[in-house]
């Protein structure tokens, strides 16, 4: 048994010719590690060591028959079911070699050896390695995670919602979530996940509005090795990662019309072809999109396919927007609070009553996320047990309305405008420009405003 050479990966031969054996090291050192072995005995015990990719003659000592081969064959997919196995036989050993591929090896050659077909076929072996490690990681990952949030509301809409994912989560069917953002498109593409026959498969997500340009079918369908510049090496794209679980396109309405054309095909075929590939690779998934567009407008406008839209609207679920359902904005704070306060150790355990009346009366045009952050910033920032209205943000402490009821007309016309002011610098994230366009204002006056009212 004898190591050579460190490339791409560790690679077991184990071949009784001596000759070959020299002539499989000498081709493959410069891209691989390569251990030999000379018989079936010899061979058993490499396969007890760590290796990427196994290759084994069929024909071996001591018995000098296929069955010593395919033993092997069957040791190695014993000790580890992920096994990567490439068999070489005769030319009349064809009906041995299949008879390997059943007992689960990956491929096999026919003597004499060709280097170039061989290097080709350990490649896509190795390929195939990576990838079925990812997906074990994967999954691992899904089944060590706990259980996402499940949806939380007691309101009718959100119990609506709840009923509408407890009949389409068991099925297969494409699931299209329309919703603003920020109303939870990826938790409710969770929640689909782990009430389906999929939950112990990988969930993949992928925001397609943030995929970069020119790279985002590479990212979804993979690309080859040498596919354009920068491409290195192989790999696999989200379609092949989600294997066998879902596959979540959030801003799906975003992607361009050549990615649109090779998602309908992945969809209608259940194969895809990676960027610079020429062969078709199977895939199963459960495709569940989310837009906060209206792509009726853009199937009218002819930037979205309409025979994709077709596809992937076959169950259409509306998120409603967290101002459609108030009354659960004080289960939603409860629970941000307990998940931030355990995150961060602070000793932050519930709100006062001017702090609740305060998240009620907001208009949340950012949904269910800015009132996730406005209590984490609660969380971190107030110094007692107990969050007050003084903690809020300033744009939540009082509402117009609520100024109304005293002071005089001056005192009045200044809260409503300051208020006002106050709400849409927030809608705007807090850059005074847009709030400034967005409410009809120059610079200057703006400027001038957020000084007066300590802004």
């Amino acid at each position: 048994m004898s190591p050579v050479g460190r490339s791409l990966g560790r690679i077991a031969i184990v071949d009784d010719d001596a000759d070959l054996l020299a002539q499989l090291v000498w081709a493959l050192k410069g891209e691989f590690e390569v251990v030999t072995a000379g018989d079936g005995v010899a061979g058993r015990e490499l396969i007890a060591s760590e290796a990427d990719l196994f290759l084994f003659d069929l024909r071996l000592p001591p018995s000098g028959r296929i069955e010593e081969g395919l033993g092997l064959v069957a040791e190695a997919k014993r000790r580890d079911p992920d096994a990567t196995v490439v068999v070489m036989s005769g030319e009349t050993e064809r009906l041995a070699a299949l008879q390997a591929i059943a007992l689960g090896a990956f491929d096999f050659f026919q003597k004499p050896v060709d280097a170039a077909e061989l290097k080709l076929i350990l490649r896509r072996a190795l390929e195939r390695r990576r990838l079925v490690s990812e997906n074990r990681e994967l999954r691992r990952a899904a089944l060590e995670r706990p259980a996402p949030g499940r949806i939380v509301g007691e309101s009718e809409p959100m119990r609506r919602l709840a009923r509408e994912i407890a009949k389409v989560a068991p099925s297969d069917a494409s699931v299209l979530l329309l919703g603003e953002s920020g109303t939870g498109k990826e938790l409710l593409a969770h929640a689909i996940h782990e009430d389906s026959p999929r939950r112990r498969m990988p969930f993949v997500a992928v925001n397609a509005s943030a995929l970069p340009e020119g790279l985002a079918e590479s990212e979804l369908f993979g690309h080859e090795r040498g596919a354009f510049t920068g491409a290195v090496a192989s790999r696999p794209g989200k379609f092949e990662l989600a294997q066998g679980g879902t596959l979540f396109l959030d801003e799906v309405g975003t992607l361009s019309a050549g990615v649109q054309a090779k998602l309908l095909r992945a969809i209608e075929s259940r194969e895809i072809e990676r960027v610079g590939g020429r062969r078709s690779i199977a895939v199963d998934f459960r495709l569940v999109s989310a837009t906060n567009e209206d792509l009726d407008d853009r199937v009218a406008a002819g930037t979205f396919r309409e025979d994709l839209y077709y596809r992937i609207n076959a169950v259409p679920i509306r998120i409603p927007p967290l101002r459609e359902r108030t009354g659960d904005v004080a289960l939603l704070a409860r629970h941000f609070l307990e998940r931030y306060a355990a995150r961060h150790g602070r000793p932050v355990r519930g709100f006062s009553a001017g702090a609740l009346a305060g998240l009620e009366a907001y208009p949340w045009r950012g949904n269910v996320r800015e009132l996730e952050h406005v209590v984490e910033l609660l969380v971190l920032f107030s110094e007692g047990p107990e969050a007050t209205e003084e903690d809020l943000p300033r744009a939540l402490r009082r509402s117009p309305t609520a100024e109304k009821s005293s002071g005089s007309l001056p005192e009045r016309i200044a809260a409503f405008e300051k208020n006002l002011i106050a709400e849409a610098i927030a809608a705007a994230g807090g850059t005074k420009a847009e709030a400034a366009r967005r409410l009809g204002l120059d610079p200057n006056q703006m400027k001038y405003l957020c000084r007066k009212y300590g802004l």
